[in-house]
């Protein structure tokens, strides 16, 4: 199993809904930290690594996923709940979850419809799935609400799924690829870097806490940035062009163009390197490359990530694409700054 693989399975085993993201930034901290490679938080949260005082190039991934909070408890214990990001429901029914209480208690739980029962519910394939038809099932012995209360479970509290991660024949099954994916080939790219040549590379990277609800990547760069270069999910679908074993480079999104030069300057690299890529528009899609424009950065933002497949429910990607990806970023920072 490549490195990149076995860093995206520590990194998916850390639950990180978007606003609970402390765990898995502190083992990001620890395992650059003991390879050398200095890092450290801002206000908002997000942790920057790199060893260069004045970096002009950010490489920026989030460590956010989609995920629940607790809405309420219902009269029988257990759990409403409410979306944290754009969660596709019919894909998480049936999943199995993590509720995390504000005093670190964990219970397990599983996303089911209302009366899931098909035998007492004959209704049950044809209800809608959303938020009001279904509930956490709570895997304690509950039957009212001052059951649940006793526990210590209260609305606000955050509901982590499973990630489900498999690893067959290349390919990297999982929830939350979107985008511990991008982060896995960053700390990769880091390890391979090494402390040394950080020093002297005017480079950093940022792993962002709240790109699923839009404004992670809204603040926090350093003030000697000029470029930022944003690794998330390439979309693979009907009507774009992503394949799970190459690398994207967006042309545009939701949000508009990204940077010209940038774009085909990667464009370039990956024609020359052999590196297997497509360009591509996306027709659903921001980034922290979108909310840092919006934020007003006077900086130039650019686009790539590996394909994934099935995006915000049974994700999937390739290890070929994971280094397609870290070898265009390596090859970006390699042709800018002549290493």
């Amino acid at each position: 199993m490549e490195r990149v693989v076995e860093i995206l399975r520590e990194i998916l085993e850390i639950p990180s809904p978007t606003g609970y993201t402390k765990e898995v930034l502190t083992h990001i901290e620890k395992r650059l930290n003991g390879a050398e490679i200095k890092t450290y938080y801002t206000n908002k949260g997000a942790l920057i690594a790199g060893n260069h005082p004045l970096p002009e190039l950010v490489i920026a991934g989030h460590v956010d996923t989609l995920g629940a909070m607790v809405k309420g408890i219902l009269p029988d214990g257990n759990l409403s709940f409410t979306r944290v990001g754009g969660l596709l429901l019919p894909t998480f029914e049936g999943e199995y979850c993590t509720i995390i209480t504000r005093s670190g208690k964990r219970y397990r739980g599983t996303l089911l419809l209302k009366n899931p029962s098909v035998h007492v519910n004959r209704e049950a394939g044809k209800k809608e799935r959303k938020e009001e038809n279904m509930y956490i099932r709570l895997d304690a012995e509950v039957e009212k609400k001052e059951d649940t209360e006793k526990l210590g479970i209260k609305p606000g509290d955050f509901i982590a799924f499973d990630p489900k991660f498999e690893y067959v024949n290349g390919f990297v099954k999982a929830h939350f690829l979107d985008d511990k994916a991008s982060v896995a080939v960053m700390i990769d790219l880091l390890l391979d870097l090494g402390a040394e040549n950080l020093e002297k590379l005017p480079v950093a990277f940022f792993f962002s806490p709240y790109e699923e609800v839009g404004h992670g990547g809204s603040a926090g760069y350093p003030p000697s940035t000029k470029e930022l270069l944003v690794v998330d999910m390439g979309v693979v679908g009907d009507g774009v062009a992503g394949k799970e074993t190459a690398v994207s480079i967006a042309a545009k999104d939701s949000s508009g163009p990204y940077d010209y030069e940038m774009t085909s300057k990667l464009i370039e690299l990956a024609e020359k390197r052999d590196i297997p890529h497509v360009v591509d528009v996306f027709p659903y899609y921001g980034s922290d490359g979108s909310a840092a424009l919006r934020a007003g950065w006077d900086f130039r933002v650019a686009l790539i990530g590996q394909g994934v497949h099935a995006s915000h429910g049974m994700e999937r990607t390739h290890v070929k694409g994971l280094l397609a990806t870290k070898e265009l970023i390596k090859a970006y920072i390699e042709e800018k700054f002549g290493i």
